[in-house]
């Protein structure tokens, strides 16, 4: 697993790696667009928010789990040509809002997605990709 963000996040993703997860590596202020790009086209899957990267991903060909809040309609704007797991409520009160930071108390639309929940959507899309280059 790896975890990427950009400087400022730094803190964040050393936060999330933290000493007892060896086998995660911390790419957090340590890449450009260019190296996030490779960093998402060698992944079997990425976990991301309705955020760039998940556009980014798609657009190297890597499957989407995205944690993706309703403030932009997901029809819309979720990630496009790849496959793809949509998570989060999308009917919570903050839906069409537009908000670049959350309105509603307690992040409703994405804090009650299950960690599991998160891990299965990876585990049905990893095969996808791991899949699509054997075959090409």
């Amino acid at each position: 697993m790896v975890v990427t963000g950009d400087a400022a996040e730094r803190p964040l993703t050393t936060r999330v790696v933290g000493e007892r997860r060896p086998s995660v590596v911390d790419l957090g202020g340590r890449v450009d667009l260019g190296g996030l790009a490779g960093v998402l086209a060698g992944a079997a899957a990425v976990v991301v928010g309705n955020t760039g990267p998940a556009h980014l991903a798609a657009a190297v060909g890597t499957p989407v789990v995205s944690l993706f809040s309703p403030v932009v309609p997901a029809v819309r704007w979720r990630p496009w040509g790849v496959p793809q797991v949509l998570l989060g409520d999308q009917l919570v009160a903050c839906a069409g809002s537009r908000a670049r930071s959350c309105p509603v108390p307690g992040h409703p639309c994405l804090d009650t997605i299950p960690v599991a929940e998160v891990v299965a959507a990876v585990d049905r899309l990893a095969p996808v990709r791991r899949n699509q280059e054997v075959a090409g």
